[in-house]
C-alpha cells in the first residue's frame, strides 16, 4: 500500500482550517497530519508530525508564512509548502515572495457564497497540485534507490496520470544539458527567428526570475511569455522581474506593439494571441475560453506565434503540471520554427515539456541555467549552441 502524502495545514482562521482539512480528507492518499494557527505553532508541531508538505498560509499573526519558509530554508528541510494566498495585490506579491523562497505552488483561498462551494473551488485548485507534488516525491526517492515508482493517488483532473509505470516513464532519455535534441528529426541553422514564444507553469516566476535577467537589454526580438497565473499575479509577477530584467516587462494590454527587447506577460484570466497590422506584429487580449483548463493557454499563443512568424519563431516549453503548450509546440516545430524545452531536472514538474520532448520535436533540451544561452544563440545566429 503507497504511503500516503502527510499533510500539515497551517491558517489563522478556523474556518478556513476547517475547509481546507475537509477538502484534504476527500482525496485518496491523503492524510491531514495536523493544523496549525500560525508560523511558530506550525514549526514546533513539524516534528512530532513529520508532514511532507504544509499547506501554509500567507499572513499569520506571530510568524508569518514567508518566516516559516525562512526557516525551513535556513536548516535544509525537506518540507515543501502550498501557500494558502488571499486574491489581492499585497496577496499576489507576498505569494510570489514565498515562490521565490522554495514554496511548490500556491492557491487561492475560495470565495464561494457557501461552505460547499468553496470546498469545491478548493479542491479543484488542490487536487492536481498535491498530485503534481506527490509525483514529484516519488520520482526523486526512485531516483535515491529510496522506493520504486507508485501512484501517489490524488486525481489529476483533466490530465490524470497518477500511475507512475516504472522508472523508465518516469525518467526520459537522459539529453545532456545544453544539447541539441538528437531524437529530432531536423537539422540547423534555422531561419533567423523575430520572436520568442514562453509557455511555463508551476515553478514558473522563479524560473522567469533566474532566466529573463541573462538576456541583454538590447535583445533583438520580443518576448512573449504565458505564465498560468490569476489576475492580479501576473501584474504583480511582470512589475518584480521589470526591476530585475536588463528587458522590459509588462504585464501586456490589447493591442500593444510586440517590440524587441519587451517582454510581454498574458494577463491571468484572459488569453493573449498576436497579429499581424501592415509590417507591425500587436497582441490582442481576448476573452476567449480556457484551453486546457488554462486562461492564458500556452497552446493559444502558440498557435497565432506559428501563424504570424511561421519560421521565424522560438518557442520555449518550461516548468509546469498538465500538457498546455504540447500542440502549440507542434504548430511552431511544423511551421519551421525552433522548440526549446527544459530538462527535467531543472524543472519542478516535468508535465509540459515531456510531450515536445518525448515526440522529438524538441530541438534543444537544456537545464534552466542554459536556456537563455541557447535562445540568445538561435535568434542571433539561428543556430544551436555547440558544446
Amino acid at each position: 500500500m503507497d504511503e500516503p502524502l502527510r499533510v500539515l495545514v497551517v491558517d489563522d482562521t478556523v474556518t478556513y482550517r476547517k475547509i481546507v482539512s475537509d477538502v484534504l480528507g476527500s482525496l485518496p492518499n491523503v492524510q491531514v497530519v495536523g493544523t496549525a494557527p500560525n508560523g511558530k505553532i506550525a514549526l514546533q508541531k513539524l516534528e512530532q508530525t513529520s508532514p511532507d508538505i504544509l499547506l501554509l498560509d500567507v499572513e499569520m499573526p506571530e510568524m508569518d508564512g514567508l518566516e516559516v519558509l525562512r526557516r525551513l530554508k535556513s536548516v535544509g528541510s525537506s518540507v515543501g509548502a502550498i501557500m494558502l494566498s488571499a486574491f489581492t495585490a499585497q496577496g499576489a506579491q507576498t505569494t510570489l515572495a514565498a515562490l521565490e523562497l522554495g514554496a511548490f505552488d500556491f492557491a487561492l483561498k475560495p470565495t464561494g457564497n457557501s461552505f460547499q462551494e468553496s470546498a469545491e473551488q478548493l479542491r479543484r485548485d488542490l487536487a492536481p497540485k498535491l498530485a503534481a507534488y506527490a509525483r514529484r516525491q516519488s520520482v526523486r526517492r526512485v531516483l535515491r534507490g529510496q522506493a520504486t515508482p507508485s501512484s501517489p493517488g490524488i486525481p489529476d483532473q483533466k490530465r490524470a496520470k497518477t500511475e507512475l509505470a516504472g522508472l523508465a516513464a518516469l525518467v526520459p532519455p537522459n539529453y545532456s544539458h545544453s544539447a541539441p535534441n538528437t531524437n529530432s528529426p531536423r537539422s540547423t541553422p534555422f531561419a533567423q527567428p523575430d520572436v520568442v514564444a514562453i509557455g511555463i507553469s508551476t515553478g514558473g516566476p522563479k524560473a522567469l526570475t533566474e532566466m529573463l535577467p541573462r538576456f541583454s537589454g538590447n535583445f533583438p526580438v520580443p518576448i512573449l511569455i504565458v505564465q498560468h497565473m490569476p489576475p492580479v499575479f501576473t501584474k504583480s509577477l511582470a512589475d518584480d522581474l521589470n526591476t530585475r530584467c536588463k528587458v522590459r516587462v509588462f504585464e501586456a494590454s490589447d493591442g500593444q506593439q510586440a517590440l524587441p527587447g519587451v517582454a510581454l506577460i498574458a494577463p491571468g484570466g484572459k488569453q493573449m494571441r498576436v497579429y499581424r497590422e501592415a509590417d507591425r506584429v500587436h497582441v490582442r487580449i481576448t476573452d476567449d475560453p480556457p484551453e486546457n483548463s488554462c486562461k492564458p493557454s500556452v497552446d493559444y499563443l502558440f498557435r497565432s506565434v506559428a501563424t504570424v512568424y511561421g519560421a521565424r519563431s522560438v518557442g520555449v516549453i518550461m516548468t509546469g503540471m498538465g500538457n498546455d503548450g504540447s500542440a502549440g509546440c507542434r504548430l511552431i516545430h511544423q511551421s519551421g520554427g525552433a522548440i526549446v524545452a527544459q530538462d527535467e531536472a531543472s524543472c519542478v514538474v516535468f508535465g509540459m515539456p515531456r510531450e515536445p520532448i518525448e515526440q522529438g520535436i524538441a530541438d534543444v533540451v537544456a537545464s534552466l541555467d542554459h536556456i537563455a544561452l541557447e535562445i540568445t544563440r538561435l535568434v542571433e545566429k539561428g543556430t544551436r549552441a555547440c558544446r
